[in-house]
């Protein structure tokens, strides 16, 4: 009898074990946390020294860090428009912010999650003028959205101010959404933070902390721009275009400040404000600068008031990772952190962003996955926003659709005999804000090579393992035919491949002329 129960037991012990064998693996939470304009040089994870970020860097630590992740084009609407579509801007017909407005009848990755199963929700910053659709919940701020007292837009078109600081409340609304979704499904959450956009004002507690540093000036902050055209004709410098008021803060009275920034604010947030900026005018005003000292000193005031503001992103992604830990998610919950673009930090003596030069191309990107992403994981392998919407499908078990024109970067972090990509493509559309002129071109691990058009006709070609900065020109310089007869071809097959019609068509006629 004993026998017969233990061959019982055993059976259906192995029965079990089978069944749950088969079962489906649960699938991954999706948390991605959208910054705006958030420089890798002002991140610790990438071993830049303006400031110390380590709720970004626990990411890192404890998942990879992307050292070469890139954007297709970099501006804000555009950026969050490919990160959706897993689609180049042609495709998805959101190619600039001055003319496009996004159709949200297309097919998106948060579309796809929901088929699979997915609660799904964008929280903050949206940017891309139509309604959010393919969502179960949504709440979003207007266009830029404002620093103080945001209003944000309701699913059913009513809007809401909030009174307070616009990272602490993106937050606050994304934990109250996690605290009420539907627990017994998978879900898929982007944060959007307005944060780190200009103006740059920074949350009333961290006014003044970056006041005892003097940030070193760029080597290349007094670039003339010699043989680059199209860097002669942009306007976005630190020096020129930044403004003292709308920028810096600086105002003759601030008691009759008619900026709408500070409009909105209350009684007390414009106490703190005029107590902390006042002094910093009138000492100016005293000192009378002129040239390369007036230059400089508005390079030191935009380096603290931004990184101030850098300041409570990253307290905001820390409360986000608390959240997660506190309510037993963290586990099964994959996070990407990642900028809609890269910026300029003073480099070539501009803030901004828009080229293909590498500060504005190149974008922070940290993504935690337990138990798959292993901790402190390098990658060197070339990743690009494009590549988010077909790495979450893939994450989350869901079919990639055809027509994406992204690739699943985790074989990339799993498999260290897969390759990646060997050459990465970028176009820029939009020209009038800052004057930068449209451009096209292919970066490969050591050049590349830009086409622009519109504004400034001509090309431009680096070597970035001798000139990182891409300060030298090297288009039609004796000895460079080889290597731009290759890289000609590798682009117009990049082209041929996203099936860019504009840039294969004005490439067509230059061949022609």
């Amino acid at each position: 009898m004993r026998k017969h129960l233990l061959l019982l037991f055993f059976a259906l012990t192995c029965s079990s074990l089978a069944a749950l064998a088969q079962q489906p693996a649960k699938k991954p939470n999706i948390v991605i946390i959208v910054s705006d304009d958030h420089a890798f040089q002002a991140i610790s994870a990438y071993g830049g020294n303006l400031m110390q970020t380590p709720n970004i860097d626990r990411i890192a630590k404890e998942g990879a860090t992307f050292h070469k992740g890139y954007v297709t084009n970099s501006i804000c609407g555009p950026s969050r428009a490919v990160i959706l579509t897993g689609k180049y801007s042609h495709k998805n017909g959101f190619k600039d912010n001055e003319n496009s407005s996004f159709d949200g009848s297309q097919n998106t990755f948060i579309k796809e999650l929901g088929k699979g199963g997915y609660q799904t929700a964008w929280i903050g910053k949206w940017h891309l003028e139509t309604e959010p659709q393919g969502f179960d919940y949504y709440k979003i701020l207007p266009g830029q959205g404002r620093y103080f007292n945001p209003d944000f837009i309701n699913m059913d078109g009513s809007r809401e101010r909030f009174e307070g600081y616009v990272t602490n409340i993106t937050e606050d609304v994304a934990e109250e959404w996690l605290e009420s979704r539907d627990k017994s499904k998978p879900f898929a959450l982007v944060i959007g933070h307005k944060a780190t956009h200009r103006t740059w004002m920074p949350d009333t507690a961290d006014l003044g902390m970056f006041d005892d540093v003097t940030f070193p000036l760029p080597d290349n902050f007094y670039d003339n721009y010699a043989n680059r055209e199209a860097a002669q004709v942009q306007d976005m410098t630190v020096d020129k275009t930044m403004i003292m008021g709308y920028d810096l803060k600086m105002f003759p009275d601030y008691d009759s400040i008619k900026d709408s920034n500070f409009t909105r604010m209350n009684a007390a947030q414009k106490a703190k404000y005029k107590a902390y900026y006042k002094p910093i005018y009138d000492d100016l005003k005293a000192r009378n600068l002129q040239g390369k000292e007036l230059a400089e000193w508005k390079y030191q005031r935009y380096l603290r008031d931004y990184l101030a503001t850098a300041a409570s992103l990253d307290r905001s992604i820390g409360r986000t990772l608390d959240y997660l830990d506190k309510n037993g998610l963290a586990d099964n919950t994959i996070v990407i952190y990642v900028s809609d673009q890269g910026f300029y930090m003073g480099e070539h003596g501009w803030f901004d962003k828009r080229f293909m030069y590498e500060e504005s191309f190149r974008t922070p990107m940290v993504m935690r996955w337990p138990g798959v992403v292993k901790p402190g994981t390098q990658s060197e392998h070339f990743v690009m926003n494009l590549d988010i919407a077909p790495t979450m499908l893939d994450a989350a078990g869901v079919a990639v659709p055809k027509d994406m024109q992204g690739e699943s970067f985790l074989p990339l972090l799993t498999d260290k005999k897969a390759k990646g990509r060997e050459a990465m493509y970028y176009h820029y559309y939009e020209n009038g804000e800052h004057a930068v002129s449209p451009h096209f071109g292919i970066k490969t691990a050591r050049y590349k090579l830009i086409r622009f058009y519109k504004r400034v006709e001509g090309w431009e070609l680096y070597d970035l393992q001798k000139d990182p900065q891409e300060m030298h020109n090297l288009y039609g310089k004796k000895g460079y035919e080889k290597i731009t007869a290759k890289l000609r071809k590798q682009l117009d097959g990049l082209i041929e491949k996203y099936e860019d019609e504009e840039a294969k068509e004005l490439l067509a006629q230059e061949k022609g002329a």
